[in-house]
């Protein structure tokens, strides 16, 4: 018996500390920037702790539905995830005051808007035991038709993608009918006919192949929206300090990389469908005054409905 003792604790002395190994689910497709952008996030934690933290990104919804990741890293079933930060909207306004239309229509206003966002965003998260360790936006969003929209009138009847609950009013608002499509099923919705329209990136645009179903483009620069990467705290909170530093430091550099990585992928990508036939072209002023319209009565209606904290996001970010 003492043997067998004795080999066990020479045996757990010799033995290496095993690493910690998190599985990572993400909504969007390895050739998506964002995607890109997460891997090698999860590179550099790897090199930073020696593998002591290993993350395996499971990209496209390959593990979860984009619909159950936030859940997933809540429940514990996976410590770490991306998703859409707007498609939380319904459980606070605070969430979604990104992609309400024509509030934030640059990277500069994001910028702005984001820095006022974030503190409200890290409390509501931190009541469900989540923690975000970095945010990225999608370039701003532009419309796409199989013909060139130059009034609001004629989007009336079409079957409109859409992503969120921001989205699907301001389909309803101009007359169109909305329909919930996920990136990974843009192209099958519009070649079965679920839909006619949509507004999203020039990223999702070319990623998509936009020009096989679709032949206009206009970059009405409606919202810029962004995605979250959120971390379980009580996992978080079992790493090594050394280790919670180096998380932190590659999420800084993930997030100042990823705007980077957003403003130069809205050019290429713009660029993309142009080149692929696609017809690029300015909204004309009646189209903006139009779509601008809308966007003064969904804020009305936001900010109606709009909890104290989310209020107090957009009040920050127009003072």
């Amino acid at each position: 018996m003492k043997y067998t003792i004795a080999f066990v604790a020479m045996m757990a002395i010799a033995s290496p500390v095993m690493a910690e190994k998190w599985d990572m689910p993400t909504p969007y497709g390895d050739s998506t920037f964002h995607t890109q952008n997460i891997s090698q996030f999860a590179d550099e934690v790897r090199a930073a702790t020696n593998g002591d933290l290993d993350i395996t990104v499971h990209s496209a919804g390959s593990l979860f539905p984009h619909s159950e990741i936030k859940n997933a890293i809540r429940s514990r079933q996976v410590p770490i995830g991306e998703f859409f930060l707007s498609r939380l909207s319904n459980e606070d306004a605070a969430y979604g005051i990104d992609s309400q239309p024509f509030v934030a229509t640059s990277y500069d206003d994001a910028t702005k808007l984001w820095a006022a966002q974030k503190p409200v965003i890290t409390e509501l998260l931190a009541e469900q035991g989540l923690m975000p360790l970095f945010s990225v936006p999608w370039p701003a969003q532009g419309l796409y038709t199989k013909s060139e929209i130059a009034t609001v009138d004629q989007l009336a009847g079409l079957r409109f993608r859409a992503y969120n609950a921001a989205l699907e009013e301001l389909a309803t608002l101009a007359g169109a009918a909305p329909v919930q499509i996920e990136a990974a099923d843009i192209a099958q919705a519009f070649s079965t006919g679920q839909v006619a329209a949509m507004i999203t990136s020039p990223s999702t645009g070319a990623n998509s192949s936009a020009w096989d179903f679709l032949s206009h483009y206009s970059p009405i620069n409606a919202w810029v929206p962004k995605n979250i990467v959120v971390v379980n705290k009580r996992v978080f909170d079992k790493l090594s300090a050394e280790t919670q530093a180096a998380v932190m430091d590659a999420a800084a550099k993930a997030e100042t990389r990823g705007w980077e990585m957003s403003a130069e992928e809205a050019k290429v990508k713009t660029a993309v469908m142009a080149d692929n036939g696609m017809v690029v072209y300015d909204p004309s002023d009646a189209l903006k005054s139009g779509l601008e319209g809308i966007g003064a009565t969904m804020l009305e209606t936001w900010t109606a409905k709009a909890s104290d904290a989310a209020k107090s996001i957009l009040s920050t970010y127009q003072n």
